[in-house]
């Protein structure tokens, strides 16, 4: 059966409006998403190449009915925030009549609830169990479950399928260098799927992926979606030199953010590093200023710090620091939201991204929260909406979905969001002009539109038209940077209006 053609169809739920998504940001840009399925245009790459695949990002376009009838197989993969697409999509295959094969995080850590609407899982890391789902397939007798404990070196990944896409519909391109983290939060699924012995791929297999990306013609923002991108450092620190030439040779085309442990800081050799490969922002995890909550989930890389100085010193480095905060810890004292706010609010956390916390299948949160009878069902795996919860807060439920609700209307008011832009510009050391990176057409049509939508439409216009002043009159070299910014200011304050004017019209 391997040696006959088949029509496959990769499928990429619809991501809801979260934080992440950027959903009110892409119109600023013209596009369509903010980031590319990577994990099925990976998937794409290891299946057959004689096949023929079409991937449909739902994110972009439509699922249509033709989609469905041309395919012989339905390839779904997804993460937890996509469960109600995903129902939509294999209710629709089930009624078509389309074998679907499923995996990504979602079902790895969580198949069970999708056991009757699947017909093949392919768990764990494709790399491993993808070719034996292909193989039983040629042969005929494919399983219902394919699995495996198996960490696969990750020169068996091959460069994604960058031709399934039209790389104009998206804000950001995505890029893997490694997988795993050193560290075991409690709360934390990466661990579960990927280990804690981080691997990487070789400088010849990056290279080899950003030449492919760069073939396509794309210019502009590339996120290296590794958890931790740090988790080894002295393989990190031999890769970044030859990312620095890469980048020399073909004139700066892209413009790196990831993702790291707070632990970067302590390395100002790794800081200098990254800046000069390119990179512009890090997504840090500092979940509380609370110490005991540090403690109870083992957040051990966070405890013992001065985590404001350590946000500090990342972002005179010139690095962007993008925060990551929980609340609903069994630790945390009531007065954990004000605690929340102060923090974010003196850091100069420009884009914080405060969620609460859930207890994600498989983790230790989870394993200790069920043998404790305090687990709930049906959530749907966004802890940003401020209202599912799927376990019982030691804080009153009520209690913790105001604070939530104070926090985010605290922090994402125009008057304090502004301010951090103030704070984190003040402090913000940029190794080169912004300018080099902020120069494309499509970045000076955003600024052009933002004075329609900010400076006209938008209610907090005061705001914007303010604090385009005080950048034009201190700030001017961080100019495209405070622009920036205060279209995401717009995303998150428009989220959350949403967010809490729709749970207030449900009760």
């Amino acid at each position: 059966m391997n040696n006959t053609k088949k029509n496959i169809l990769l499928v990429s739920p619809e991501t809801p409006v979260t934080f992440w998504s950027f959903k009110h940001v892409l119109k600023f840009v013209r596009r369509k998403a903010a980031f590319p399925p990577l994990g099925l245009l990976t998937i794409a790459s290891l299946l057959p190449r004689h096949w023929d695949k079409r991937l449909i990002d739902m994110d972009v376009e439509k699922l249509k009915e033709k989609d469905l009838q041309w395919a012989d197989y339905v390839f779904l993969g997804g993460m937890i925030v996509h469960k109600e697409s995903i129902h939509a999509i294999l209710k629709r295959c089930k009624e078509a009549q389309r074998s679907v094969i499923a995996g990504g995080p979602v079902f790895t850590t969580g198949y069970e609830e999708f056991i009757d609407m699947v017909d093949h899982f392919v768990l764990d890391e494709a790399e491993i169990t993808l070719p034996l789902f292909l193989k039983d397939l040629q042969e005929g007798v494919p399983k219902k479950i394919y699995t495996s404990g198996e960490r696969p070196h990750l020169g068996l990944t091959p460069i994604p399928s960058w031709d399934l896409i039209n790389i104009k519909k998206y804000a950001t391109m995505s890029l893997q260098y490694s997988r795993g983290c050193p560290f075991n939060c409690e709360f934390c699924d990466i661990i579960i799927m990927n280990g804690r012995v981080p691997r990487l791929k070789s400088n010849q297999q990056m290279i080899a992926e950003l030449d492919a990306l760069y073939q396509t013609g794309w210019r502009g923002a590339v996120f290296v979606v590794d958890d931790n991108f740090i988790g080894n450092k002295n393989q990190v620190k031999q890769f970044l030199p030859a990312l620095s030439q890469w980048m020399r040779q073909k004139r700066n085309p892209f413009v790196f953010l990831t993702e790291a442990s707070v632990n970067l800081a302590d390395d100002d050799e790794l800081i200098k590093l990254m800046v000069d490969a390119g990179f512009k922002k890090v997504f840090v995890g500092i979940e509380s200023p609370c110490l005991e909550s540090l403690e109870e989930c083992s957040k051990f890389q966070n405890q013992n710090v001065d985590l404001a100085q350590a946000i500090r010193r990342i972002q005179n480095s010139g690095l962007e620091v993008m925060g990551g905060f929980i609340v609903g810890f069994d630790s945390d004292p009531l007065d954990i939201f004000e605690k929340q706010i102060a923090f974010i609010q003196k850091s100069g956390i420009v884009v914080a991204m405060v969620g609460i916390l859930g207890a994600l299948p498989k983790t230790k949160l989870y394993n200790r929260l069920k043998s404790e009878g305090r687990l709930l069902e049906n959530w749907k795996g966004n802890n940003a909406d401020g209202q599912g919860l799927n376990f019982v807060p030691k804080m009153n439920s009520a209690v913790l979905k105001e604070g939530y609700e104070k926090i985010l209307t605290t922090i994402y008011s125009p008057k304090n969001y502004f301010n951090r832009i103030i704070t984190f510009i003040k402090e913000y050391k940029p190794q080169q002009s912004l300018f080099d990176a902020h120069k494309s057409f499509s970045h000076i049509m955003a600024f052009i539109r933002s004075l329609w939508y900010l400076g006209v439409v938008w209610k907090h216009r005061f705001y914007y038209w303010k604090i385009l002043a005080v950048g034009l009159c201190k700030y001017r070299q961080s100019f495209p940077m405070i622009v920036l910014l205060s279209i995401y200011g717009y995303h998150f304050s428009k989220l959350t209006d949403n967010l809490f004017l729709n749970s207030k019209s449900s009760k």
